[in-house]
């Protein structure tokens, strides 16, 4: 970005010891600066060169004129003049390699990757004349505006402490994509239009799992780490893990609305709700959370639970103990001894949505004694969740929430092994000492977004068999299709997926890959999946445990 930098203060002295603004360049000079990414875009898009002007260059030229020469951050990635427009051009481009890209047209990959930025124009800067007249970011591109006022050049103040809102950023698409794109974007299919409003928005989609968004997540936090990376090795240190707040937060709403072991002032799990707050058990949480962001196959994030906690008390989500501490001394329901635990800045950070509306239990987590002491502060009042006739605009792609009454205990008599699921029984009866945790044990290739919905059907294998959709039979375990569906994933892509890494049974070369099985006196269809791909299972207990076409 040399270059641009260079552009962006020609006819000024080289060492000026004011700000030299930024020159207001006509679209073909920003893009010339990026000829040879564009190249890439259009070789990897499979068009010639009149396809690609007509269909993409004018996303491309718009996305430019409305950002212009904008950074996307003061003093971290992508800082330097031009910043935005390079930041947009190469997650549209890795986006475009993406697996999961053969879903979706490369125009509506292209686009929700080029745009994903655009709220940050809106929340976190402001362009002036040199006279201080601002530019009306909501009504006009930045050139169309410069042009108007016959403005040389401007200049960018940065707004303090800006939070970060996706939303903004619908407020700008109209202004940056042609109507006749996105004509073409809903006539090829309603389901792609949403999917990229949703991804520019970041608004979660009630009844359908945003593959698109999930797939320009992944490619815009590998963008920033390698830039990250690339700044380290040439201008020394830039800040890591400055941009994962959004993931880790994502990470946490997503695990408290779909994650057994996160419902609250449930005994034994992570959340804990009480009148002086909302606490999450530390460090027994970040192996959930690191578990699921790496199915989401999303570039640098730490693997370190220290290094998780540093991000997110420097984002204000945590707050630290004001002893000093980062933990916190808590006393769950049934527990004499205290147990560490980080507490959020506020509850509905993760507890916003979430049906039914978790109750805080009738006391403070800490101990009179201690909440009372000097060195602590007296708790707030009691905590009541906030109902959101909305959605969020922070990130969040939707998953299946919890049923009602999977919150609470279900007291179900002992069962014989194999009697209550049909088959082998699960760890639990079959270790009632100290039964290891089910979980899913899937190869890293596998559709993050089947991993996803496969992982939270698993995880059902730990509650009671009355309210389990999925179970143990003679051959491995059973996992109805319906529930890929209800979790946001279509049925023919999760079988598609799984046939193609091999984790399902199978009898024979010749048999189906579905099979069917009795489900509370219904004929159910679904997929036998292979014990080996399950961890806290005994394989002793099962038939069979090998694909023989496999």
């Amino acid at each position: 970005m040399a270059s641009c930098s260079a552009v962006a203060t020609r006819g000024l002295p080289a060492f000026s010891s004011t700000d030299p603004g930024f020159e207001a360049l006509p679209v073909e000079e920003l893009l010339a600066e990026h000829e040879p990414l564009l190249g890439r875009i259009k070789l990897c898009y499979g068009a010639d060169r009149t396809s690609f002007d007509r269909d993409l260059m004018p996303m491309v030229r718009g996305y430019a004129a409305y950002v212009h020469l904008l950074p996307t951050t003061p003093d971290n990635y992508f800082k330097a003049p031009g910043g935005l427009l390079r930041l947009g051009l190469e997650t549209a481009f890795f986006a475009l390699q993406g697996p999961d890209a053969h879903i979706f047209s490369g125009k509506a990959t292209i686009a929700s990757g080029l745009y994903c930025e655009l709220h940050r124009v809106l929340s976190h800067l402001i362009a002036t004349t040199p006279e201080g007249e601002k530019w009306p970011s909501v009504l006009m591109p930045l050139l169309g505006w410069l042009r108007e006022g016959g403005v040389q050049r401007y200049f960018v103040r940065w707004r303090p402490q800006a939070a970060e809102t996706r939303g903004l950023g619908l407020f700008a698409l109209p202004l940056v994509v042609p109507a006749t794109a996105l004509e073409g974007l809903r006539h090829a299919d309603g389901g792609i239009l949403r999917q990229l409003f949703a991804s520019v928005g970041g608004v979660p989609q009630c009844r359908e799992h945003n593959i698109l968004d999930d797939l320009v997540r992944r490619s815009l936090a590998l963008v920033i780490d390698r830039h990250l990376a690339a700044s380290a090795e040439r201008y020394g240190s830039p800040q890591y893990g400055s941009h994962l707040e959004r993931y880790l937060v994502d990470a946490l709403r997503r695990l408290a609305a779909g994650h057994s072991a996160w419902i609250a002032n449930r005994d034994k799990g992570r959340l804990w709700l009480g009148e002086d707050g909302l606490f999450l058990v530390w460090p027994a949480a970040p192996q959930d959370i690191l578990e699921l962001l790496e199915g989401d196959q999303l570039a640098g994030i730490p693997k370190a639970p220290d290094t998780l906690l540093d991000i997110l008390l420097d984002a204000g989500v945590l707050q630290a103990d004001p002893t000093g501490g980062r933990t916190w001394p808590i006393f769950p329901a049934g527990v004499k001894a205290p147990t560490d635990a980080v507490k959020f800045s506020a509850p509905d950070i993760v507890l916003a949505g979430i049906e039914p509306v978790p109750a805080p239990i009738g006391r403070p987590l800490q101990r009179c004694e201690t909440v009372n002491s000097p060195s602590r502060p007296v708790p707030k009042p009691p905590y009541t969740p906030a109902r959101r006739s909305e959605p969020d605009s922070t990130p969040s792609p939707q998953l299946s929430l919890i049923e009602p009454d999977a919150a609470e205990p279900v007291d179900v008599e002992p069962a014989t092994p194999g009697e209550a699921t049909g088959g082998a029984p699960p760890a639990a009866a079959l270790h009632p000492q100290g039964p290891r945790p089910i979980r899913l044990k899937a190869p890293m290739r596998l559709n993050p977004a089947v991993r996803q919905a496969l992982q939270e059907a698993v995880d059902t294998l730990n509650d009671p068999p009355v309210t389990a959709p999925v179970f143990t039979v003679r051959e491995n375990v059973f996992v109805p299709l319906a529930d890929f569906e209800h979790r946001g994933v279509q049925p023919t892509v999760a079988l598609r997926a799984l046939l193609d890494i091999g984790m399902l049974h199978r009898p024979s070369p010749s048999a189906p890959p579905t099979t069917s099985h009795d489900v509370r006196g219904v004929a159910t269809v679904g997929v036998v999946l292979l014990t080996r791909h399950v961890d806290g299972l005994d394989p002793l207990a099962f038939a069979v445990d090998a694909d023989p076409v496999g």
